[in-house]
């Protein structure tokens, strides 16, 4: 007997962004797939639901002719349309496990541990909270969408297409390599070939290869504290003994290191959190150190695009004469968070096992993505994009230090060539972790310090605030609301002692 699809269960939200007939197509795809619309029910007419939604009806037809083309749905007769007889994604009877098999017990069979990764807790809605200190988000309203929208145009034209849609495992997208070592790498003085560089999804993909490649068990490991969450997870994930060295006003302190390392982590130019950067002689103290330890340096270099205060440092690697600094970079910080797109640079004989890992975990980075970018920086964009942001960040950065000033809270560091971050010491007492909560409730959002001291489980008093992702206007009012909480939780604490 054939069914009517009831017109109730279509809904038209015109504040998701999302097309109308795009907005039909999926009601009817996720209920054909969840099993909920069955082979051979009849669809609303395209009147009737175009009067039910109060929309245009030749809209309806669109959606209901597009599904058609998908193989979702059928033409019954000129004017009705149902669900087709073997719709994609519909499961056969003899696919379907058999009901009550007993569930996996997951808790036996893993076989590593990741709870070892502190991450750094970001709302997937913190663009409705008003007073979003958030590090590592951008304003999309300094972003070139037009030129990027063109630039993937570009990326799709048949030249390119056939390029791009090739196997990139074993080379990269050659002008993204290209600009890279003629662009990129030479303004932070550092000379690279093609056969040097491998493209990365992102920094952490980059920093995980490495320390697949030098660490394992047993190895000796040293990372700056406070460092990076990700960077510490992935040390401890190896089995690696990891050595955390406190780091001062001028970074990592070659001094410090024990006697027997492997590979060194460190944040030279710019220090992952507190914006520290080690001066020249203790680089060139490290890298000697490294020669006569016989121990490898890993160079995370982000953010120096972001100098509007001072040019940003050379970096490491650029001292680096013996090929002993893996050095990392990424253009995600630069241009947005999810682009996902890095580098990394070292010897040829290391990318070539680098890439031979790279394919077995992902293959490749996106290749239409690749491109993308590739075009994006060589047509002077990446630049534009870059030149507005040092603009605003400075506009904020100096709202922002005057707001903190006033407020009687510490500055315990900061980038000195600029950055889109502070990084705050609370009184004696704050616990961060409690104050991140707490001050959601007065929409502000910071970023607790305690992820990044991974062998301490002592309250954190140090926590970040970032400027990259709140409006100039709102700087204000968000930091005397961090002082009027840190006031608050303060004085609640004395209280239960008294």
């Amino acid at each position: 007997m054939q069914t009517n699809v009831s017109e109730t269960i279509f809904f038209i939200d015109r504040e998701s962004g999302l097309g109308l007939q795009a907005q039909l197509r999926e009601t009817v795809v996720s209920a054909v797939l969840a099993g909920r619309l069955q082979p051979g029910a009849l669809l609303p007419s395209t009147r009737g639901l175009a009067n039910y939604l109060n929309i245009s009806r030749i809209t309806v037809t669109l959606a209901y002719q597009e599904l058609v083309s998908q193989g979702y749905v059928e033409a019954a007769s000129r004017s009705a349309y149902r669900i087709a007889g073997n719709p994609p994604g519909r499961e056969l009877e003899s696919d379907r496990p058999p009901s009550g098999a007993a569930p996996v017990d997951w808790t036996s069979k893993l076989r590593m541990d990741f709870s070892v990764v502190r991450q750094v807790s970001k709302p997937l809605d913190w663009r409705r909270y008003p007073y979003p200190f958030l590090y590592g988000q951008m304003d999309p309203s300094l972003f070139d969408l037009n030129a990027w929208r063109d630039c993937a145009r570009r990326a799709l034209a048949r030249e390119d297409f056939i390029l791009m849609a090739s196997d990139f495992a074993a080379a990269d997208d050659v002008r993204l390599v290209n600009y890279i070592c003629s662009r990129t790498l030479p303004r932070r003085g550092i000379n690279a070939n093609p056969d040097e560089i491998l493209v990365t999804v992102g920094a952490q993909n980059a920093l995980w290869i490495v320390t697949q490649l030098i660490l394992e068990n047993g190895s000796n490991a040293v990372c700056e504290n406070p460092c990076h969450p990700d960077i510490s997870a992935s040390l401890l994930l190896t089995g690696a003994k990891v050595t955390t060295v406190d780091v001062d006003e001028e970074g990592l302190s070659p001094d410090a290191l024990p006697e027997k390392v492997d590979a060194v982590f460190v944040t030279p130019s710019h220090h992952s959190p507190t914006g520290a950067t080690m001066p020249i002689d203790r680089r060139v103290r490290l890298l000697q150190a490294a020669a006569e330890k016989d121990f490898v340096v890993v160079e995370d270099d982000y953010e120096f695009e972001i100098s509007f205060l001072a040019p940003p440092s050379p970096a490491l690697k650029s001292f680096d004469t013996a090929g002993r600094v893996l050095y990392i970079g990424s253009f995600s910080k630069s241009l947005f968070p999810g682009l996902r797109l890095g580098y990394l640079v070292a010897p040829a004989a290391f990318i070539r096992q680098a890439r031979a890992l790279r394919s077995l975990m992902l293959r490749h980075p996106p290749g239409h993505l690749q491109r993308t970018v590739a075009y994006f920086l060589a047509l002077g964009h990446y630049d534009a994009v870059l030149h507005r942001m040092r603009t605003e960040y400075h506009k904020r950065h100096v709202l922002m230090a005057g707001a903190l000033r006033r407020e009687g809270l510490t500055i315990a560091g900061s980038s000195a060539f600029g950055g889109t971050s502070f990084w705050m010491e609370g009184p004696e007492g704050l616990d961060a972790d409690r104050l991140v909560s707490d001050l959601r409730q007065d929409g502000v959002l910071v970023e607790s310090g305690s992820p990044f001291f991974p062998k301490s489980d002592a309250p954190c008093r140090y926590f970040r605030m970032g400027y990259s992702s709140i409006s100039s206007e709102n700087i204000a009012e968000g930091v005397a609301r961090v002082r009027a909480r840190i006031d608050q939780l303060l004085g609640e604490d004395a209280g239960s002692t008294a």
